[in-house]
């Protein structure tokens, strides 16, 4: 049986407290956001577009952004502040002021990835195109969803092939890369280069 609109309002409610004192994810975990700009129904969880919306269906939208992964501080931010606010501002919050808030998140995010020692070459090169081209916000979405993956990947590679290029590797770690490379996934490449090659002895 499907719940109805009153079990739903209560669910949305005793949520609130949790959501509001909850720390907001890092701007790196920010970066894996899996929803589109601006909401669209089936974000919002509801079949009416967000202008013929009622307050409760705004606030269960709202709450169902917030309650979802990788919440970035931005976001969160944001859309407390339309929880505290009227209907017209939580209605605001769905049609512009997530996408802002998480174009905001998603640029933190990129400075994270940027500043960190292991990041190669290539990430580089693709979060620079971004800022050298003041990117959209879609765009800086698109990076952090498949661009920021395969970009990665990319580096992984090399990364592996630098280790199979040293002397004297050990028959093990060569074969553990070499299966890595065969699969050519991103994830089992990053999982070589972070777990994989230390289970086999290491460099």
């Amino acid at each position: 049986m499907r719940p109805t609109r009153a079990a739903l309002i209560v669910a949305a409610t005793a949520l609130t407290p949790a959501l509001l004192l909850a720390t907001p994810a890092s701007a790196t975990a920010a970066a894996a956001a899996p929803t589109s700009a601006p909401v669209t129904q089936a974000t919002a969880g509801n079949d009416k577009p967000v202008d013929e919306m009622s307050e409760d269906d705004l606030r269960i939208a709202v709450l169902r952004i917030l309650g979802g992964k990788n919440v970035g501080v931005g976001v969160t931010r944001e859309a407390n502040a339309a929880l505290n606010g009227t209907p017209e501002e939580l209605r605001a919050f769905l049609e512009t002021g997530y996408r802002l808030a998480r174009f905001e998140d998603d640029r933190v995010a990129v400075f994270t990835i940027l500043g960190r020692k292991d990041t190669g070459p290539r990430v580089k090169e693709e979060i620079n195109k971004l800022l050298n081209n003041n990117g959209s916000p879609e765009e800086f979405r698109a990076f952090h969803e498949t661009g920021y993956r395969l970009a990665r990947a990319e580096d992984d590679r090399v990364a592996i092939g630098k280790i199979l290029a040293k002397p004297n590797i050990s028959k093990a770690l060569r074969k553990a890369a070499e299966n890595a490379l065969v699969d050519g996934t991103p994830e089992a490449l990053r999982r070589f280069l972070e777990v994989g090659q230390y289970e086999v002895g290491g460099k």
